[in-house]
């Protein structure tokens, strides 16, 4: 089975910007675990881009951002050529700790992953695309996960206070992990890597 090359590439760049950003020990050991599995490709759906509103008001200037560090840059661009072939969805369970503008605000894509481009149940890979001023519900899932964010935002995880981890930045949550983020005057856009907690050791 093969890959398509917009795939492969984006992947390449995105383990080359998750090696050089993740320095928690727990997300670099899920990261290299995942991108272990990566390296054996699933089936690949068809024909099934989507954008929402979001995505058409915000994802063009998200995606011609340009970081001043080549790792970035480059996964930016890649991410750009492959995503006419992602499906935007939006998060239709949310609670009171969202923003009223939540709903309309904002829209996530899996790469890889359940009911994804590449459709597997080992690991989920993706990205969230968010407005300007809009706040995620607290949330949380059995998987550990990490993020590499890619714009200016803000996140809460646990008892944590909001923070700002800065285009570049990564973080890791915990399995079971209250988390949430945020964004202020600029659209936000993170990728996420999650192992399924059946996959940890």
């Amino acid at each position: 089975m093969t890959r398509s090359d917009a795939l492969q590439a984006f992947l390449d760049a995105a383990f080359a910007a998750f090696d050089e950003c993740a320095q928690d020990l727990r997300a670099r050991r899920s990261v290299m675990e995942i991108f272990a599995q990566l390296e054996a490709p699933h089936p690949q759906r068809l024909n099934i881009g989507k954008r929402l509103p979001v995505c058409s008001r915000h994802i063009e200037n998200v995606l011609a951002t340009r970081t001043g560090r080549p790792s970035l840059d480059a996964l930016i661009e890649r991410f750009a050529d492959l995503e006419p072939m992602l499906e935007w969805k939006c998060r239709s369970v949310y609670d009171d700790t969202a923003s009223e503008n939540f709903l309309t605000g904002h829209a996530n894509t899996m790469i890889v992953g359940p009911g994804g481009l590449e459709d597997r149940r080992d690991l989920w890979f993706g990205a969230t695309l968010m407005s300007p001023n809009v706040r995620y519900p607290d949330h949380d899932h059995a998987p550990e996960e990490t993020y590499l964010v890619l714009s200016e935002g803000e996140f809460q995880h646990g008892t944590s206070d909001w923070f700002s981890p800065g285009v570049g930045g990564s973080f890791y949550n915990p399995p079971e992990i209250r988390h949430a983020m945020r964004s202020g005057e600029k659209p936000l856009f993170a990728l996420w890597a999650l192992l399924p907690e059946r996959s940890r050791h």
